[in-house]
């Protein structure tokens, strides 16, 4: 009987039957294949009668045919990588090519072909033996070739080794090519792309013997983070007539010099990387084993210099017969993408690299992907999860002794509370109990080594210059590290200005507003002492919410609400324009008067008096605020600026392109838009997109992250030009031709200052900073300056330290880090004895206080999704969509939220789990009371100390078949 996943490896291989009868070598692979001799017969007659792509047709029936022997398809994946078919064998493994990478070696192939008839004329014997050299072709390759070289002649030979190199894996072109410009082929080299500059070496032989490939570019010609080499001025294809048309969209870089894919510039071959002299200076200690943290300018190639240090501890290890791991933790998933297909793809010809994030379907399958690729990119919590199961004993998950290396991307953030330290921590326990095993003569648990990669470790607030320097020295412990390496480089100079706000002539919407929210506060009787339009109003209105909410008063609660929301109405209109302010105000009463009205009997729900007041205050009022929305004469002076400083950057460049950075995803979406509406940006070509996160926390829909990898994309090629992003696009992005960068009326700290300034790769690039009325960001962007420049000199402090000075100062912080833990653990320990009985914990609806459930009602799903399945519940709430918030998963899905039935209050969501429909309830909705002793400022279940009984799917999913039994019945 064939199993449902011997059916699922039989579809893949139906689907990627045309790759495979490509790319499959039938003489080779037929050799490792366990088939009938009579059946291997038949294959070998069809391939010397009609060709290798029929055998493989045959080949591939062969294998699929029933009934499958244990272990069939990973037995064919093994035929394929030892029988020289190891790209047909990453195929199965869905180890995909980029689909760039796929077209272009198309396109590679496709130019063998048309050239074929020249191309048989090369000295068969001499582009063999590089081709062996290089790995390119196998012994049984040469067998064959020479085979037919000595019974049919040259050309056959040199037909037979074309028909075999094309089927190699992506990245076989520049080599060949290198191949035949080393073997004097000129005529041929340049045929197929080769360009006439590149001269020869004086030494070829010993060139060849170090270097697979020489540069022939000069390195000021390329961008100084190392990842592309530059291709404005790749000669034209040396074609004659129609056979130069016909190559019209071959990719730009196969008219390139070969040292441009060498140095690593399309991810050619197993070639040697290159590293400038202050990249090796910095990878030095890390290619000799040591743990070290790369802190280097943004552009200048920390991940050119971690795909060395990867390449080179990968090797060694291979050298040695030892197994290598690596494992690359980055912070937001946009950048597993990025490394993947950019960075790290060079490895991708002579390693397995795999990359896992939280919206990937492999994340269920992690400790295998672990364990059957050589490196792994992945967000730091999927390792963190994995390793938590090899501690628990919940099943085998991952462990750090699996590892040989682990490079941290962003290392910045090995900090408490954040996932990276979380990881270390594992590693710094194990590192002190190995010392205790070696005392005690046993063998220790292999660690595997640390990489970070940094452009700021920051000060963390530190306002002294030795507390600047315990900062860094704690992230160095925290990481292990024996050294922090700068290098000498010289930061490129970037053109910055600040743009302060000036005092708002005018501000008749703003006064409208502040007229709304001073009678709020008479109704209330609330005295709030800090400015309207303000962060710390914001804060004021969360805490007077959170206080009525526990007090059970209904009116400052929902006024409180009121005036937050007011508030950020205020800033909108600080920030971007009157209209979309109002939009906002006018989509938060719309939702609060829907919340009114039940949607199965349309009926009214109760509406209290101070309800009322509020929904006639902004009736009252909603006609002269669109009146004056409408009037641009009143618009805010720093919108103004912003307007001017796009116009400038895209008016004074050949090709501008840009980020502006916004505080929240509301404004991104809205700026976006406006620059959209605006004919003058349209006049020249400004091509705007917003960028946001993915996470679910606030009101804004968020992105997915193929609509992330969408936006990327479609920036990095030109069709976008302009990026308003939120934080998630402060790190790690690597867009070379991005020349100006704005931070509109949002600064944070020194290390997203650096890192926002980062973003501008181009050597013209600049930074501006756009200050916002009440949001005092030019004062904070002079104090990250110093602060910056407090950092660089803890940084050369510390580089000063004697080696055993930092050592015992590293000792010190991470027995101190590990007591810390310790601590922790103990008094988590004593919290659980303490947990407290479901039984003594009450729920009341945060807006009318109705009592709800107790926390007996309340089970939980995969130990995170809360769920109250009485029927008695099911009677209190009605249920509502929600589009915006949809989101899947493997095991459920939530299409709607659910609400108070009294008065409308959000509680949750409607959750569709294996086929049931479950109440899924946010605690932040409710007012919670444990022993008569209220909460309302619980934004997590983990705050609660209170251990909830996991949900009984068999006992609920029987007693609903049963009763759906006895309706069929009835």
């Amino acid at each position: 009987m064939t199993s449902d996943n011997d059916e699922i490896l039989e579809r893949r291989i139906e689907c990627l039957k045309p790759r495979l009868r490509q790319i499959i070598k039938v003489d080779q692979v037929l050799q490792y294949l366990h088939l009938e001799s009579g059946r291997k017969e038949a294959i070998r007659q069809k391939l010397n009668t009609e060709g290798n792509e029929s055998a493989a047709d045959l080949l591939i029936g062969a294998v699929v045919e029933r009934p499958h022997p244990v272990g069939w398809f990973r037995a064919f994946v093994d035929a394929l990588n030892h029988g020289g078919s190891a790209h047909a064998g990453d195929y199965l493994e869905l180890n995909l090519p980029d689909p760039e990478v796929e077209a272009e070696n198309d396109y590679y192939v496709q130019l063998i072909q048309l050239f074929t008839p020249s191309l048989e004329d090369m000295k068969t014997e001499e582009v063999l033996t590089q081709c062996l050299a290089r790995f390119l072709l196998t012994a049984a390759d040469q067998e064959r070739i020479e085979a037919e070289k000595t019974n049919h002649g040259n050309r056959r030979g040199a037909h037979e080794l074309l028909n075999r190199i094309v089927r190699c894996r992506p990245g076989w072109f520049s080599e060949f090519r290198e191949i035949l410009r080393f073997t004097e082929h000129k005529h041929l080299y340049e045929l197929i792309g080769g360009s006439p500059e590149c001269k020869k070496p004086k030494n070829e032989a010993k060139a060849a013997e170090e270097k697979p490939a020489e540069n022939c570019q000069s390195e000021e010609s390329m961008e100084i983070s190392g990842t592309e080499g530059s291709q404005d001025d790749a000669p034209d294809l040396y074609l004659d007539g129609d056979l130069s048309k016909s190559m019209d969209n071959l990719p730009p870089d196969v008219s390139g010099c070969p040292g441009a894919e060498a140095a690593g510039a399309t991810g050619g071959g197993p070639e040697e990387i290159s590293l400038r002299d202050y990249q090796m200076e910095v990878a030095r200690p890390a290619l000799e084993g040591e743990n070290v943290i790369i802190c280097l300018p943004t552009g200048s190639g920390k991940t050119r210099v971690a795909v060395y240090i990867t390449q080179k501890h990968l090797d060694s290890r291979r050298a040695e017969g030892k197994p290598g791991k690596v494992v690359v933790l980055v912070n937001k998933i946009p950048l597993v993408e990025q490394h993947f297909s950019t960075e790290f793809r060079i490895l991708k010809l002579t390693y397995k690299v795999e990359r896992v994030s939280g919206d990937s379907q492999l994340k269920i399958s992690f400790a295998n992907i672990v364990e059957r690729n050589d490196i792994i990119i992945c967000t730091a919590q999927i390792l963190e999860n994995y390793l938590e199961r090899a501690s628990s004993g919940e099943d085998e998950g991952v462990k750090l002794s699996d590892l040989t290396l682990i490079i941290i991307d962003e290392c910045h953030h090995t900090q408490k509370g954040e996932v990276y330290n979380h990881i270390m921590m594992r590693y710094l326990k194990q590192k002190h109990k190995n010392k205790k095993l070696l005392k005690e003569q046993k063998k220790p648990m292999p660690l595997p080594q640390i990489l970070g990669l940094t452009a700021s470790p920051g000060v963390g607030g530190a306002k002294t210059l030795n507390k600047a320097e315990e900062h860094i020295l704690r992230i160095c412990a925290n990481l292990d590290a024996s050294k922090i390496m700068t290098g000498s480089i010289v930061k490129k100079e970037q053109r910055k200005s600040i743009l302060p706000v000036e005092s708002r002539k005018e501000d008749p919407f703003g006064c409208v507003v502040k007229t709304i929210m001073t009678a709020i506060h008479e109704h209330a009787r609330l005295f709030p002492t800090c400015d309207l339009g303000s962060q710390n109003y914001e804060q004021w209105a969360v805490q007077k919410e959170r206080e009525a909410a526990k007090d059970g008063d209904q009116t400052v609660r929902v006024c409180a609400e009121y005036l937050r929301r007011y508030n950020e109405g205020l800033i909108l209109s600080n920030t971007i324009r009157m209209c979309d302010a109002l939009s906002f105000l006018n989509k938060f009463h719309e939702e609060q008067i829907k919340k009114k009205t039940s949607p199965d009997d349309e009926q009214n729900m109760e509406i209290t008096e101070t309800e009322r007041f509020l929904f006639n205050l902004f009736k009252d009022k909603k006609e002269e605020l669109e009146k004056l929305a409408k009037d641009p004469t009143y618009e805010n002076d720093s919108l103004s600026k912003l307007r001017t400083k796009i116009l400038q950057e895209f008016s004074s460049r050949k090709e501008a392109r840009g980020i502006i950075f916004t505080k929240t995803r509301h404004s991104a979406m809205t700026l976006s838009q406006w620059i959209q509406e605006n004919p003058k940006f349209a006049d020249i070509e400004v091509k705007p997109s917003y960028f946001i996160g993915g996470g679910d926390q606030s009101d804004t829909k968020p992105m997915t992250a193929a609509e992330q990898k969408d936006v990327l994309k479609r920036f990095k090629s030109g069709e976008l030009n302009l990026l308003i992003a939120t934080t998630v696009a402060e790190e790690g992005l690597d867009i070379t031709a991005c020349n100006f960068v704005i931070r509109y009326g949002h600064v944070t700290n020194e290390i997203a200052m650096i890192q926002s300034q980062g973003r501008g790769r181009a050597e013209d690039s600049t930074y501006t900073v756009v200050d916002v009325k009440n949001s005092g960001v030019a004062e904070k962007e002079y104090v990250n300056e110093y602060r910056e420049q407090m950092m660089n000199k803890a940084i050369q402090k510390i580089k000063k330290l004697d080696q055993s000075v930092y050592n015992k100062q590293i000792t010190e912080f991470q027995i101190q880090a590990i007591m810390e833990e310790r601590v922790r653990q103990v008094n988590q320990k004593k919290k659980a004895v303490k947990d407290e009985n479901p039984s003594s914990v009450k729920f009341s609806c945060r807006h009318c206080t109705k009592y709800i459930c107790s926390g007996e009602d309340i089970q939980i799903i995969e130990n995170m999704h809360r769920v109250n399945v009485t029927q008695q519940f099911r009677k209190l709430f009605i249920q509502r969509e929600n589009a915006s918030l949809q989101e899947r998963r493997l095991d459920y899905e939530t299409n709607g939220v659910i609400a108070c039935s009294g008065c409308g209050q959000t509680w949750g969501s409607m959750m569709f789990y294996r086929g049931i429909e479950l109440p899924c309830l946010h605690v932040k909705n409710f007012v919670v009371d444990i022993n008569k002793k209220k909460y309302s400022n619980c934004t997590r279940w983990n705050d609660l100390p209170v251990k909830f009984p996991d949900f009984d799917y068999i006992e609920h999913a029987s007693l609903m078949a049963q009763g759906s039994d006895d309706e069929v019945t009835e």
